[in-house]
């Protein structure tokens, strides 16, 4: 299948700019990034700092920001690049039809259970006691729903993805492949015998239109829940401990650690591998950068990096200036050296004088 550019141009609502006598491919076939696109292929730049990239790429054409001009192949101008290449590439490799096919006879699912219409459960799932399946729900195969958990209308649990007990999810929601909610916090207390795991009676509760990566975890509350906010998506391999209360529009992304009791507010931003400790809480709007040690409050709208997590800009004043420690090094072996040699002289000057008294 091809596409003309004056289509491709109309289907993304775009401006077409072509090069003044140029002799361009009109027939567009596929949709390719810069590094990959071929000879027949419309590619995306989404800033005015990747064009020289352009010039390098076998593309026939791009999707360009509005107000980008004229370059050196046919452009399609447009608001959102991204948006209108998600289009095209669509347009050109639609998405799979997927039919639902109901419940499986090959699913387990206790009489108890309570599941509305349209309700999807693929073979090997299981459906445990007194649980609560809303309309739209899919089950994909393999995953476990433990007794007494409610899923809100529209929600995707995949293959394999394990829901302990009680444990609540809004609408909305997907939940991948190995993601754990409601396992055990890692809490103990010593006594004479070793160690003894503390009281688990709580739950994970899930506000609407939250997503929970692949093998990401989150552990049930101590006496009550542990609390993911509505809109938050969490990004693969996530570890948020017990009673750990995460505010709306949280972006949490890959293999952040979370430690019991942290609180924060609306549109917090945790990057790679940052680890929270306990009991602190992260203001509205705060970013954590990558790798952060984080053991204090932050402030709402901060951004903090580094161990221990310290304001950025304070943060790169430590780094501009570890840049510069081997010449800062080298600089004080030379003043050092030259205030021995003035120590030395001085030292002649005063000898002199006694010298000639004598």
């Amino acid at each position: 299948m091809s596409e003309s550019l004056s289509m491709l141009a109309k289907l993304v609502e775009g401006q077409l700019v072509i090069p003044d006598a140029l002799n361009f491919q009109e027939h567009i076939a596929s949709a390719s990034t810069l590094e990959t696109a071929t000879t027949d292929a419309i590619t995306l730049v989404d800033s005015a700092e990747r064009l020289p990239s352009l010039a390098k790429s076998q593309a026939a054409a791009a999707i360009v920001p509005v107000g980008t001009g004229t370059q050196d192949r046919p452009t399609i101008e447009v608001p959102d690049v991204h948006k209108a290449f998600a289009t095209i590439i669509q347009h050109f490799r639609p998405p799979r039809t997927r039919h639902r096919q109901g419940v499986s006879p090959q699913a387990v699912i206790d009489p108890s259970a309570r599941l509305a219409g349209d309700v999807e459960v693929q073979p090997l799932a299981l459906i445990g006691p007194d649980v609560e399946l809303a309309e739209g729900v899919v089950i994909h195969a393999g995953a476990r729903v433990g007794a007494g958990c409610r899923i809100g209308a529209g929600t995707t649990v995949f293959a394999n993805a394990v829901l302990y007990d009680d444990t609540l999810v809004g609408q909305d929601c997907i939940i991948h492949s190995n993601a754990v909610l409601g396992a055990f916090g890692f809490g103990y207390k010593p006594d004479v015998n070793g160690l003894e795991l503390s009281a688990q009676l709580g739950w994970v509760e899930l506000g609407d239109h939250v997503e929970v990566g692949a093998g990401a975890t989150i552990d049930r509350g101590t006496y009550g829940p542990t609390v993911i906010g509505s809109g938050t998506k969490i990004d693969n391999l996530v570890m948020i401990a017990h009673n750990c209360r995460i505010g709306r529009h949280n972006m949490i992304c890959s293999q952040v650690g979370v430690a019991g009791s942290t609180t924060t507010g609306e549109w917090v931003i945790m990057a790679g591998q940052c680890g929270l400790r306990d009991h602190i809480h992260i203001g509205d709007g705060a970013v954590l950068g990558a790798r952060s040690g984080v053991s204090n409050d932050v402030p709402p709208k901060q951004t903090v990096l580094g161990e221990p997590a310290i304001d950025l800009r304070q943060r790169k004043l430590q780094l501009a200036s570890m840049s510069k420690l081997p010449e800062m090094r080298k600089q004080v072996k030379q003043l050092l050296k030259r205030v021995e040699e003035l120590e030395q002289s001085s030292q002649s000057s005063t000898k002199e004088p006694s010298s000639k008294a004598a």
